[in-house]
């Protein structure tokens, strides 16, 4: 069995105009000085890299891994959720996703596509070159608007989605290929890519594309009821990245799971503050243990309630507790001996 490794920390939500967040250097100390091995980074922000040059230049990689590496971090993963999302935009949507994109593209969602498709094969390159074996993203979503079937769904409407869903991201998960790295989709409320079904789906529509993989985020699941446990017992070869991030559920006569237009603090289901909320992450830690997860467990901090410096400052040790050092032999094998073909018969009740 393979040790998880942790903990680290996704970057996105702490990015900032005042220190220590303004640059990637000043964050790496701040995360180093918490107790973090490594970071996530969001490719989006200038502030932490030029995915740009990233792709280009190996020079560039290996001197922003050393920049890392000099506060004791290791990069886990890049991160392409906001370009991910871009890449299957329902039209109802253009307007507030276009503050994910350039403000050349605004307003023209075609180029706002391509822009986004060619981000994410750019994050492909520069993750090999990176040595990143993993990468997060978002598959975005043409049929959200349609999850829930009044009025009904036309015949056909669902296959088409996801057929559509599949022709985008299939020269980008060749690109993946090409570089030997994974394409870790968050499976996630909002996007296409929300549950073991639809992942099931748009798998089927990519020709179970060995580099269509999952983000196993359980906040997610929660939200939605889902059973994340077993979630991990289906997909566990599928799974390649892990967001540590907690949620609860707490329904009542106003509110469920589809939160009444409420904001955060008001919802039955809300995003908390690891070992805040109801997932059980030590039955997480231990199932992805023992199937092997071969990653990194990465905090993403989204409480409703707790100052997100606090969350950071708390995430690390209580990551650092859940890691599981596997064993290297069976509990009672003191009990044991050698083998004896003999033995076992007897053992049998074959021998004569």
């Amino acid at each position: 069995m393979k040790e998880l490794r942790g903990p680290a920390i996704f970057l996105a939500q702490f990015m900032g105009d005042k220190p220590p967040f303004d640059n990637l250097d000043n964050t790496c100390e701040w995360a180093a000085t918490l107790g973090y091995k490594g970071i996530q980074i969001p490719s989006n922000d200038p502030r932490c890299m030029d995915l740009d040059l990233a792709a280009e230049s190996q020079d560039y990689c290996d001197e922003l891994t050393g920049r890392c590496a000099e506060h004791g971090l290791a990069i886990t993963e890049l991160s392409t959720h906001l370009q991910g999302q871009l890449v299957a935009v329902h039209p109802a949507y253009d307007d507030l996703f276009d503050a994910f994109a350039p403000k050349q593209v605004h307003g023209k969602p075609k180029e706002r596509q391509e822009w986004a498709v060619d981000q994410v094969k750019k994050a492909a390159i520069a993750s090999r070159r990176l040595g990143l074996k993993s990468h997060a993203s978002f598959s975005g979503a043409l049929m959200w608007h349609l999850v829930y079937p009044w009025p009904q769904r036309p015949a056909g409407l669902v296959d088409e989605g996801f057929t559509e869903l599949a022709k985008r991201w299939k020269p980008i998960l060749d690109v993946f290929e090409d570089n030997g790295v994974d394409c870790a989709y968050e499976i996630h409320p909002g996007e296409d890519l929300h549950d073991g079904a639809t992942f099931e789906m748009f798998l089927e529509k990519v020709d179970n594309h060995p580099r269509a993989n999952i983000l196993f985020d359980p906040s997610h699941f929660v939200l939605q009821q889902l059973d994340y446990l077993a979630f991990i017992d289906r997909y566990h070869e599928r799974i390649r990245a892990f967001h540590v991030k907690d949620a609860e559920f707490r329904p009542d006569a106003r509110t469920g799971v589809y939160g009444g237009y409420q904001d955060w603090q008001d919802r039955a289901g809300r995003f908390r503050s690891l070992g805040d909320g109801q997932v059980d992450f030590r039955q997480i830690f231990s199932k992805l243990t023992q199937y092997d997860f071969d990653g990194w467990a990465v905090l993403e901090w989204e409480c409703c309630l707790k100052h997100p410096e606090q969350g950071a400052a708390e995430g690390a040790p209580f990551i650092a507790d859940h890691l599981i050092r596997p064993t290297e032999y069976a509990f009672d094998d003191f009990a044991g001996g050698d083998v004896d073909e003999a033995k076992i018969n007897r053992a049998l009740g074959l021998a004569r």
